[in-house]
């Protein structure tokens, strides 16, 4: 069965940008996997760290649906949120018969190469103004800033392999590709928050690290920094002069409609949403329907009330589901990444590095949910939930071996 999940994990990674909807056929491969539980019934051995985890993916998928229930969204709203509740028996095979880490790294070395290649197509020949391949433009910039990322948590694992070489150069290519992605794809909010990647992963690696080493990595960062925002081919200098205007458009009342001007219009209707209903939340059928009425009221600009959502994840979970809709939330981010901590420091590189992934995850997702409502969309759901399953999966497998020994 370590086959199977080696499979489905290496899919998981490798296909999920390149494939329209490949970011669900790894997480589908697994749901279906997790029946074999059922007939070889293995000693799974659960301990409380397990049951936060489960319990953060249940309480969430819980009040969601009570949400759907009361706001009559009727099936169509379970959509999502079962989501996470599906995640729950991949983690537990992932616990029984984990993958080769191999196939976990290797998978998302060849997706982050093949994504990010592919928004350097579209940008550099096809001269798209951002490229998007087959998903919206900011979940697609993301989530190769997301692959990136988690190449550079498993170089801990690649420099301990008898071919360390071989794994260094394609996960840092992998690293480098995903970055791209994401600078190709001018999605803004996957940029905001590198620096705490960084601060991860020097909690993970850079204390050990020679000074001389620390010196020329904080070296090649600045240079890379440099370079993406003086070439136009990047299309970075652009979009970060488009933000400066934005603001000051807004601040000076001559746009409310801009990309950056809407989303404070949007944050300004959730935050009366708050005020009138912090316990319960407006649901997402009552949200629409009163960002309407605070639009013709004048509250807010008229022309932001076309979107569902407030493209803030965390404003948006207190304005539908309340103050137990952003707790449950918050809880979904900071239990695993809590948990993933705990072994950021171990002797152990290919178990500290799966937990640098682990915590990168729940990192990148704050950063991306500041500007986008990232789990609205079945990208963004899958990609965090199903990683989840993986990281934690294999983390706890690791755990309990080390303590039997």
């Amino acid at each position: 069965m370590q086959h199977y999940t080696s499979l489905a994990v290496f899919l998981l990674g490798a296909i999920a940008l390149v494939v329209p909807s490949g970011y669900s056929i790894g997480a589908v491969l697994l749901l279906l996997g997790s029946a074999w539980l059922l007939v070889s019934r293995p000693v799974l051995a659960l301990n409380r760290e397990d049951a936060w985890v489960i319990a953060a993916l249940v309480l969430y998928t819980l009040v969601g649906l009570l949400e759907v229930w009361w706001d009559g969204q009727g099936s169509r709203g379970m959509d999502k949120p079962i989501r996470f509740l599906l995640a729950v028996p991949a983690l537990l095979l992932i616990m029984a018969f984990p993958p080769r880490l191999a196939f976990l790294w290797g998978g998302l070395a060849v997706g982050a190469i093949a994504s990010g290649s592919w928004a350097g197509w579209q940008k550099l020949v096809q001269g798209v103004w951002r490229a998007d391949g087959h998903t919206y433009v900011i979940q697609f910039g993301n989530l190769n800033m997301l692959m990136g990322v988690l190449c550079l948590a498993g170089l801990g694992w690649a420099v301990v392999q008898p071919r360390r070489f071989l794994w260094v150069g394609l996960l840092a290519l992998g690293a480098i590709a995903g970055i791209l992605g994401s600078l190709f794809s001018g999605s803004r909010g996957g940029w905001i928050g590198f620096p705490l990647v960084l601060l991860v992963l020097y909690r993970g690696y850079g204390r050990q690290l020679p000074a001389l080493w620390k010196v020329g990595m904080a070296a090649f960062v600045l240079l890379g920094a440099t370079l993406a925002y003086s070439l136009p081919q990047t299309g970075v200098q652009s979009r970060v002069n488009d933000a400066v205007s934005d603001v000051t458009r807004y601040v000076t009342g001559e746009s409310q409609t801009s990309s950056v001007g809407a989303r404070f219009e949007m944050w300004k209707g959730a935050a009366h949403l708050i005020t009138e209903r912090p316990l319960t939340g407006w649901g997402n059928n009552g949200y629409r329907q009163r960002m309407q009425e605070l639009g013709e009221e004048g509250v807010i600009h008229p022309g932001v009330t076309i979107y569902g959502h407030a493209h803030n994840e965390f404003i948006d979970a207190f304005a539908k589901r309340g103050v137990i809709g952003l707790a449950v939330l918050l809880a979904l981010y900071l239990i695993p990444l809590r948990l993933f901590s705990k072994n950021i420091a171990s002797r152990d590189l290919s178990k500290r590095s799966v937990a640098v992934a682990g915590m990168l995850l729940s990192v990148a997702y704050i950063d991306f949910g500041l500007s986008q409502v990232f789990l609205a969309h079945n990208s963004g759901v899958m990609m965090f939930a199903f990683w989840l399953a993986v990281l934690w999966g294999v983390t706890s497998r690791m755990n309990k071996q080390t303590a039997g020994k």
